[in-house]
């Protein structure tokens, strides 16, 4: 076969790249312009979404520098025994689509990762000086995230650090004991290691030097990780308490929850424990009331027992009910942590309700104009002009909730 030309490298290499998780966009009706109607569309090639630090949703060009991989990971279609087809970008082609696309306003940065080739160091020496070449001799000033490799050398990761605005080390899976069976070329304590590296040297980046001066910026936006979920046995509970360690230890900002389908070639040494991208939806929001609603991490899981959250519905509206004793609770007196526990009530919404009613008593159209979920929260609240009477204990509320019976196909 020829020498494969830049489209079909980027083709090749911005699918195999769907796999690392990054908040991409998802889901959404495919639409593109290639007909001469419109402007825009869903689905470019390497073409996702994710959020700046001060929240802005901006577009950045996803791709792998190379599926190419020395490593046999089971959960990975990028392994080494897999049978797919392989790319590999240079150092230079990836600086030329980055600015390229940048140029047409197709994207704000880039998201780069890639396979190990020869070895982790020579891999992420190739990053680095993607990154640097895009700061240094193009003045790129756009978002850069790079997912480093563990066991390159620290003074690579630590120069990624100075290019880049976000870096992530991958936990792979929840547990030691997975990792080692699935993934056995790879270390978790050397994981852990170059997390805890990327720490301290943000942390050293912070203070200024007995002359007063400010050292370079390091990773500003942080550093995150990507766990996969449903490739080993992990219930849930093991799942978000793995989650929770790292945000302590290792002040991540994000950790993504990557579901697992099971690969063709090795679907029976992998099994598929629940359906993947339900269950990876129910842990972000479980993640989110963890670290932001104040809630403990039995209390989510115990509504569904046996360590896994309810897949029906959202785990604050699965523990309200498990809890319905608590419920009513009156919106124009309650505290703000029981108000937090409120399904359909988000933070913002809260904020609003403290804020509102200290100068007036709220009614029931206040707290829908604040944008609380009412369809969710009225069988838990009273306030003016309205009380659930008998429906907070009805027999049936769940099923309100939870979504119709399907009738299951058989092909």
């Amino acid at each position: 076969m020829g020498q494969k030309t830049l489209e079909q490298k980027l083709a090749i290499l911005s699918d195999a790249a769907k796999y690392d998780a990054s908040c991409a966009s998802s889901g959404t009706a495919r639409r593109d312009s290639r007909d001469g109607k419109g402007l825009g569309s869903t689905e470019g090639s390497g073409i996702c979404h994710a959020y700046a630090p001060d929240g802005r949703c901006i577009s950045l060009l996803k791709i792998l520098m190379t599926n190419f991989c020395i490593y046999d990971c089971a959960y990975c279609v990028n392994r080494v025994s897999s049978n797919v087809e392989r790319a590999r970008f240079s150092v230079d082609e990836v600086v030329t689509l980055t600015l390229e696309f940048y140029r047409r306003n197709y994207i704000e940065g880039l998201f780069l990762s890639s396979g190990i080739i020869r070895s982790p160091d020579t891999t992420m020496a190739d990053m680095v000086r993607i990154a640097r070449t895009l700061r240094e001799e193009h003045n790129f000033r756009g978002y850069i995230h790079l997912k480093t490799i563990p066991d390159a050398s620290p003074e690579l990761i630590e120069e990624a650090g100075l290019y880049a605005d976000r870096l992530s080390v991958n936990i792979e899976l929840p547990t030691d004991a997975s990792v080692r069976s699935y993934a056995p070329e790879k270390d978790p304590a050397t994981i852990r290691k170059a997390m805890a590296q990327v720490r301290l040297k943000k942390e050293e980046h912070r203070d200024r030097s007995h002359t007063g001066k400010r050292p370079r910026r390091f990773a500003p936006a942080g550093q995150s990780t990507q766990m996969i979920v449903g490739a080993d046995a992990s219930d849930d509970l093991a799942i978000l308490g793995n989650a929770r360690r790292l945000y302590s230890s290792y002040g991540l900002k994000r950790v993504y929850y990557s579901s697992f389908s099971p690969i063709p070639d090795s679907s029976s040494a992998l099994p598929l424990i629940r359906p993947p991208l339900q269950r990876e939806h129910r842990l972000y929001q479980a993640d989110w009331l963890l670290r932001f609603y104040g809630f403990e991490l039995e209390e989510l899981t115990a509504p569904a027992r046996e360590g896994m959250l309810d897949l029906d519905i959202d785990p604050k509206l699965a523990w309200a009910l498990a809890n319905r004793a608590r419920f009513p609770v009156d919106v124009n007196r309650a505290e703000r942590e029981t108000l937090l526990r409120v399904p359909g009530f988000g933070t913002k919404t809260v904020n609003r309700i403290l804020t509102t009613r200290r100068f007036r008593t709220l009614r029931y159209d206040d707290v829908v104009r604040m944008g609380a979920n009412m369809k969710q929260a009225r069988p838990f609240v009273t306030l003016g002009g309205w009380t659930p009477g008998s429906l907070t204990d009805s027999a049936d509320l769940r099923s309100r909730f939870a979504p119709p019976p399907e009738q299951l196909r058989l092909l």
